[in-house]
């Protein structure tokens, strides 16, 4: 019988349920355990998967060789949860919310049995799925997309056994060109088929070029403007080729990297709130609108974009751990709140650095912002010290105002996290002329006099003074 908080004893503890076992909602379990102990709080977490608490974004450096270890990407494993008091249960898929009745509905994948649990709080950090199209073919054995460890070690599995060495990686996003280097790393003749006209649409297309140019100098193939409309098989059902309407590419595996969505099937049938991108709609508390004891975090929400002022999804990492302990805090008795986010993001394919933080020239469209744009080059440190090494940066600045709305960097090492001072600036609200007189570190092993984003700052400000 499910008892709701309104007909339980006096005095009895309060029942927890997450949805989800990886950084989002182990870090709420984990926080909201360390602030109640087991006499006053229950907690029961379900994960459908083998693992919790782990590095999706190590993946493609654990397929790629730079990791020796599939545990090296796991933080807690599922024991130490089950130590500090939190009831996880493993290949658990919860199949259904009954918000009227406060319980969830979850099935054991190995038995197949199905029970009900009830719940005081519930988190739903239910991640994201990778984009898999609808295409013939793209079942086939070597076709693989690349979100959980599950997956990982199923790639790596086909890639130590297949006998051909030629793959196709769909898609050129942060997921495609990663995933791109560790095949090349892995011995593999790499072609990646994007249907933008550039790699890398995270940025504006001028930046995406570079990315590409380098791309192509590392020996990987670009198909650009291309469209898959299906995966071939051989006579033995596995991926031989990807076709597009221009042609087809030799294949012996095949890696998805097209991208993400937030899964929100659960939420969704359940009546819960979605945005725009189809990810559920909290407030500040992390708490889904409209409901007081349920809660989201990490992949499968929208969050705010604290410069253009909209919501927006972005599946990382360092925001689901924020996120859960939020959440955490708030259902252990405490307040914490998520901001929002300026959209920073750094990756790296073989040595080219790519970073960006806050609004593309679309982005900035979208928003009703009028701006200016300036581009420049520069060096990572002095450029008479050895090692330095050539950088791009673009910048976007508000018209009349002069405020930071983007910057864009492309270069080798000590490239990308310099996009670092501008994710603060624009958390801020600086302009141009403010990021341009910063107080920065200064000596020629680490940067040339005048750092490469101020040197596109003091740009950007004279762009504003003579914009009409």
């Amino acid at each position: 019988m499910n008892m709701s908080r309104t007909n339980r004893p006096k005095g009895a503890r309060q029942r927890l349920v997450v949805i989800g076992g990886d950084a989002a909602g182990m870090s709420a379990a984990s926080q909201a355990r360390r602030l109640k102990g087991p006499g006053e709080l229950e907690i029961t977490a379900f994960e459908r998967g083998h693992f919790t608490s782990y590095s999706a974004c190590g993946i493609p450096y654990w397929v790629g060789g730079d990791v020796d270890d599939r545990d090296r990407l796991i933080a807690r494993t599922p024991e130490e949860h089950r130590e500090r008091g939190i009831d996880l249960r493993l290949r658990t898929e919860v199949t259904e919310i009954d918000v009227d009745g406060q319980r969830v509905r979850a099935r054991d994948l190995a038995s197949g049995a199905e029970s009900w649990t009830p719940y005081d709080h519930l988190v739903i950090a239910t991640g994201a799925r990778p984009v898999r199209p609808d295409l013939p073919g793209v079942d086939a054995p070597g076709v693989h997309g690349v979100q959980t460890l599950d997956d990982g070690q199923a790639l790596l599995d086909t890639l130590t056994t297949v006998e051909g060495r030629r793959a196709v990686v769909v898609g050129a996003g942060y997921i495609g060109v990663e995933m791109a280097e560790a095949l090349l790393r892995r011995g593999f003749e790499v072609t990646v088929v994007n249907r933008s006209s550039q790699p890398m649409s995270t940025l504006d297309p001028d930046m995406g070029r570079l990315v590409r140019e380098a791309m192509t100098g590392m020996g990987i193939t670009m198909v650009d403007d291309a469209e898959v409309t299906k995966v071939l098989t051989g006579d033995d059902g596995r991926v031989r080729a990807v076709a597009t309407e221009d042609g087809e590419y030799p294949a012996d595996v095949v890696v998805l990297g097209i991208g993400v969505r937030p899964e929100t099937t659960l939420a969704g049938a359940a009546g819960l709130p979605l945005g725009a991108h189809g990810g559920l709609l909290t407030d500040l508390a992390m708490r889904v609108h409209g409901h007081e004891n349920i809660w989201a975090g990490g992949d499968c929400v929208e969050v705010l974009d604290l410069v253009s002022g909209r919501e927006r999804h972005i599946a990382l990492g360092t925001h689901a751990n924020k996120h859960g302990q939020v959440i955490g805090t708030n259902i252990g008795g405490g307040y914490a709140t998520f901001p929002g986010v300026v959209g920073t993001a750094v990756s790296k394919v073989c040595d080219l650095e790519i970073a960006r933080t806050g609004l593309r020239e679309k982005d900035a469209h979208r928003a009703g912002l009028q701006y200016v744009a300036v581009t420049i080059e520069s060096t990572s440190r002095a450029g008479y010290y050895p090692g330095a090494s050539p950088m791009t940066v673009k910048m976007l600045a508000e018209r009349r105002t002069g405020r930071l709305l983007g910057v864009q960097i492309v270069g080798r090492e000590g490239a990308g996290k310099r996009v670092d001072i501008a994710a603060v600036a624009l958390t801020a609200g600086l302009t141009v002329e403010q990021v341009a007189h910063l107080d920065l570190g200064y000596a020629p092993p680490f940067s040339p006099v005048w750092d490469p984003v101020q040197v596109a700052a003091r740009k950007a400000a004279v762009a504003v003074r003579e914009a009409p």
